[in-house]
């Protein structure tokens, strides 16, 4: 291999500067992109995260990972299609919430198992149990695959349909003012009663008062501002502060789990992407 390379430090180097140029241009439009039209750039992030994986699963036969993925595939479709329709139904909100912090929640302990597994391999515990340290570090390497894409995946969803669910429920709308007045006894993400009277059907809860003093359910507003990224009040938008709403420690990595997998998707969407747009480059330029 270094017989064959040797000479070729020029060309590795301009291999080098292109790789950098790219990835800064490319990020440098990837951030204008989602300032000027988020709702586009989420729409292809969104598709680009749930395909691109799909490519590299039927090329590398990885059928438990196929397997997986159609069964969250065909539940988020379901899902997704009842937060989509008009009218919506009053039970719709709960089971959109219930169904992404569920995967929210099996994603954030599956990462956390992953990564104690790759620790332990690091630090030699795997003997300990008599494990072959190739097979726990890919036991690790793959349930931190599985809970960060998963993870990553049910938010955007879970953005999605909060948006069109609470913009169909009148009380609030991603850009302008909200097409109904919120009374002081109903919640504005699910659009149902926050105080039920004797004899009368509804949702019995507990309740949250945000900083604006506006009144949500409890479940709700969690699902609003952990699972569907919100952090503004589903009717006014001033802004949600998440340390006060999670006191309890034990929520509080939640809230950064979230942010990580934020961070995270630029690496799983786009990453390919652009590392596809470097090696056209350098075909075109004749560099190997």
């Amino acid at each position: 291999m270094h017989a064959k390379h040797r000479g070729h430090e020029a060309m590795h180097a301009e291999m080098v500067l292109i790789l950098i140029a790219t990835l800064v241009v490319a990020q440098l439009l990837l951030v204008q992109w989602k300032q000027r039209h988020p709702r586009s750039y989420n729409m292809v992030t969104l598709f680009q995260m749930w395909v691109v994986p799909l490519y590299f699963t039927v090329k590398l036969y990885w059928w438990r990972f196929l397997v997986i993925w159609v069964l969250f595939s065909a539940v988020t479709a379901f899902v997704t299609f009842r937060a989509t329709r008009k009218p919506l139904v009053q039970t719709t909100p709960r089971l959109v919430y219930k169904w992404f912090l569920l995967i929210y929640k099996i994603s954030y302990a599956t990462g956390i198992v992953g990564y104690m597994a790759v620790m332990f391999t690091l630090f030699g515990l795997n003997l300990l149990f008599r494990i072959k340290p190739e097979d726990a570090m890919d036991f690790g390497i793959s349930l931190l695959f599985y809970g960060l894409y998963y993870g990553v995946l049910e938010r955007d969803f879970a953005e999605m349909c909060a948006d069109y669910m609470a913009s169909t429920i009148g009380f609030y709308s991603a850009s302008g003012m909200p097409t109904k007045h919120l009374s002081d006894s109903v919640c504005a993400v699910c659009g149902q009663q926050i105080f039920v009277d004797v004899n009368e059907e509804g949702i019995i809860e507990n309740t949250y008062r945000l900083s604006c003093n506006h009144v949500f359910h409890e479940f709700c507003i969690r699902g609003w501002c952990i699972v569907g990224k919100k952090q503004t009040c589903p009717y006014c938008k001033e802004k949600v502060d998440l340390k006060r709403m999670f006191s309890n420690p034990w929520e509080r990595p939640h809230v950064m789990y979230g942010q990580l997998l934020d961070w995270l998707r630029y690496l799983v969407a786009w990453q390919p992407v652009i590392i596809g747009l470097v090696q056209g480059i350098n075909y075109i330029l004749g560099l190997e």
